[in-house]
Order: C-alpha cells, then sequence, then structure tokens
C-alpha cells in the first residue's frame, strides 16, 4: 500500500520515490506520495514526476485510489520515454491549487459545524473547488435569512487564529475518543481501521483524511455567495474564500 506522506504533513510539496506499478505507460503507482487522490469531496493534487536517472518531466493530470493504491494518471506527451518499474523519481506538488484546497476544506468544516449546530442541519455532503466549494445539508425549514448570521459566526471562529491538529489513530481509539467519527450523514465506511483526526481547536474534531491549514488564520474568511433549495429538505449552500 502507498505511503501517504499528505497524511500527517499537508505542506509537503516536494518528494522522492520509486515506481511501483506502470500500466498503459500512464497510470503510475509509488512507493509513497504526497499527491492527494481524489476523495471525500476533494479534488485530486495535480503536478509532475521528475524522473532522476535523466531529468525526464511527466505532467500528473489526476490521482486516484484504486484497489489500495494511489494511483497517478500521468500526462500523454511522454510515452515514448515512459516511467518504468523500479524508476527514481521526485514529485512536485501543484502548490497553489494544494493551498486553496487546503483553506477551502478547513473552512468547510468551520462554516458545516455552523450550521449543523445553528439550524440543526444534517450534514449530507460537501464538494470542494478552487472557486467556490458547497456544503449540502438535510433541513426542513430553510430560513435563508439566517445564514447571514452563519457566515459571520463562522468568521469569528476563523479570526480567532485557532490551530488545528492531525492524528493518526486506530478505528477502536478514534471510536472511543470521539462521540461520532464525521458529521457527515452517511457516516464512516467500515472498512477504514486507521483513522486520520483533523482537531480544529475549540470547534470541531472529527475523523478526515483531507488536507488542511495549520491554522484557521490561513482561511482569512468566507463569503456564502449562493443558497439552492434542491428539493424536500434537501439545501445546497456554495461559498467562497476571502483574499
Amino acid at each position: 500500500m502507498t505511503e501517504m506522506l499528505y497524511f500527517l504533513d499537508c505542506y509537503l510539496k516536494e518528494f522522492e520515490a520509486t515506481i511501483e506499478k506502470v500500466t498503459d505507460n500512464r497510470f503510475v503507482v509509488l512507493d509513497r506520495t504526497a499527491f492527494y487522490p481524489e476523495s471525500g469531496g476533494q479534488p485530486s493534487d495535480t503536478g509532475k514526476l521528475v524522473r532522476e536517472s535523466d531529468g525526464a518531466e511527466f505532467n500528473v493530470l489526476y490521482v486516484s485510489k484504486s484497489n489500495g493504491d494511489i494511483v497517478h494518471e500521468i500526462g500523454s506527451e511522454n510515452v515514448s520515454n515512459g516511467l518504468k518499474v523500479g524508476d527514481k523519481v521526485k514529485g512536485f506538488i501543484d502548490w497553489d491549487r494544494r493551498y486553496r484546497h487546503m483553506r477551502m476544506h478547513t473552512a468547510t468544516h468551520i462554516i458545516a459545524n455552523v450550521i449543523e449546530k445553528e439550524a440543526g442541519a444534517q450534514i449530507t455532503g460537501n464538494q470542494l473547488g478552487i472557486d467556490q466549494s458547497r456544503v449540502d445539508f438535510s433541513l426542513e425549514v430553510f430560513d435563508r435569512d439566517k445564514f447571514a448570521e452563519y457566515e459571520k459566526i463562522a468568521n469569528d471562529l476563523i479570526a480567532r487564529e485557532s490551530p488545528v491538529n492531525l492524528y493518526l489513530v486506530s478505528r477502536k481509539e478514534a471510536e472511543e475518543r470521539l462521540s461520532r467519527l464525521t458529521t457527515l450523514a452517511k457516516g464512516f465506511s467500515d472498512e477504514i481501521n486507521e483513522v486520520r483526526i483533523v482537531e480544529i481547536e475549540g470547534v470541531t474534531i472529527e475523523a478526515c483524511g483531507g488536507t488542511h491549514v495549520k491554522n484557521t488564520e490561513e482561511i482569512k474568511g468566507i463569503k456564502i455567495i449562493k443558497l439552492q433549495n434542491k428539493g424536500k429538505s434537501n439545501r445546497r449552500m456554495y461559498f467562497t474564500l476571502l483574499d
């Protein structure tokens, strides 16, 4: 199984690794990676791999999980001189994209927590983006006027400059430590035995495998830009970051 370097060091921008599998000259598995694979509403990282032996560069277009592996999809420009099993490479993350997603992800935890506590909503999903992100939730009475208040509460929490801590623990320890593993209504997969906990001090603590900032001050602030009614009790909120 690929060692997930991003799990406890979200700020790792480059790393060294060895090619373990190559499929169709395009799909590469490394022994270790800092590239985040698309998961949990967070898009994958992009960037490049550079082969140590000759300096050949390979663009990483998309990263996903497959049967326990983290698979890096490589651009087609160097297929004739493709990566091979055993090649030593250096990986470089597209940092601007990664950091934007880190800020968005931590912000999503905060605003989702506020909506849940203040409105009694059940969080049903989320999708992060570069320009905007969304939170889906179940709420019978949809009082749109209240969301200006929720935005202010979230921004006040962000302004506290609270540390964001990451822990990797066993499933058993996580269940003993937390009243629940996740705010998501769908719950937490039974297949996951090792749990990464994200604690935003004074705000929320829950299981999450995504990338996050070290302190809420890095988020700067959020602005709710759209609210939608998606059907009976199904609601959607879009927000962006303040820069």
